[in-house]
């Protein structure tokens, strides 16, 4: 399995790699953001749903009490925030598949809480706190058909951190 690990330097860098995969993003694609609480998570969101077009007057916040937020852009997105769960069982009560499974992306913070409910075919952001705004992102592509587009999304993000705004 392949990877690649990309540093942004500042929270101006972090939103250009958040456009970046906005535009790489296809219909029913699922990231799964992995990181501590305060990593950058629901901003890195953010950026993504306003690089999908979302209005920049429209605030992207996390949506840990209400689950789900859903955006309206080039194509749909589903911001899921699963930290309140516990586990994969607290998902029986939710109306987390049309999310996942639908025609929109998905974002999903702490998907480590759906166990073995998190799709196979996904692509998974760690992201780590190198400093104040400093991050470093490992991302990792997880099924057939995200290997097979893993060299486009690299290839895009590098182009990315080595631009004007990440240095």
């Amino acid at each position: 399995m392949t990877r690649i690990v990309l540093h942004s330097p500042s929270e101006e860098c972090t939103c250009a790699i958040g456009r970046g995969i906005a535009e790489l993003l296809e219909p029913g694609d699922v990231l799964a953001l992995w990181g501590e609480l305060g990593a950058g998570k629901t901003f890195l969101a953010g950026a993504i749903a306003h690089g999908l077009g979302v209005p920049v007057s429209v605030p992207i916040t996390s949506p840990t009490f209400t689950f789900i937020n859903e955006y309206e852009g080039r194509l749909p997105l589903a911001h899921i925030d699963l930290y309140r769960l516990s586990g994969p069982d607290d998902l029986d009560t939710l109306p987390w598949q049309d999310a996942v499974y639908g025609a929109a992306a998905a974002v999903i913070e702490w998907p480590e809480r759906m166990g073995a409910l998190l799709p196979e075919e996904r692509w998974d952001l760690g992201i780590e706190i190198a400093g104040d705004e400093s991050r470093t992102f490992i991302l990792t592509p997880s099924g057939a058909g995200n290997d097979a587009r893993s060299p486009k999304w690299f290839a895009k993000l590098l182009e990315i951190v080595q631009s004007g705004a990440c240095r």
